[in-house]
């Protein structure tokens, strides 16, 4: 498994400032991710600020989760740019959220028409699924990704 490169990281001149993926955002989730194979991971440990229920890690967040690593999906895969135009969540079972328990984000591509793609995604505690996601992502041709997205290589780290 190798880490990718936030390439965003060197636009906080310009306003980045991803509640899910900025480092730098101190409200924010902060996820980091890494390539696995065909797979895009993400771990990330919740905290009692992000619960709905008691003990429970509120379902926004959960999509939100899913939604950003169907965008790293994109990026690191497709090398572009792209827009969720579909997400569609199964909340399985109750996420625990607490600083003591880690889950893992864990996504794919399914299929590619054209520019859309199909990703699935899922959240994992313990081995078992939680929530599970089919979502739609419009990626964009890679010149418009670099003029009006600031896109660069996603990379790994080596």
């Amino acid at each position: 498994m190798k880490k990718i490169v936030n390439p965003w990281i060197e636009l906080t001149d310009k306003g980045y400032n991803c509640f899910a993926c900025a480092p730098g955002n101190p409200y924010g989730l902060k996820m980091e991710f890494y390539e696995d194979g065909d797979d895009i991971v993400s771990f990330w440990t919740p905290d009692v600020n992000y619960q709905g229920w008691l003990d429970t890690l509120h379902g926004g967040i959960q999509a939100t989760l899913l939604d950003e690593i169907g965008g790293w999906i994109v990026g690191r895969k497709l090398q572009t740019s792209g827009m969720t135009t579909n997400l569609n969540i199964k909340y399985k079972k109750p996420v625990p959220c607490n600083k003591d328990v880690a889950i893992e984000i864990r996504g794919r591509i399914k299929t590619q028409k054209r520019n859309f793609i199909f990703i699935e995604a899922e959240i994992i505690h313990d081995g078992t699924t939680c929530s599970a996601a089919e979502m739609t992502y419009f990626a964009f041709p890679k010149d418009v990704a670099k003029k009006e997205f600031y896109f660069k290589t996603c990379e790994v780290e080596e």
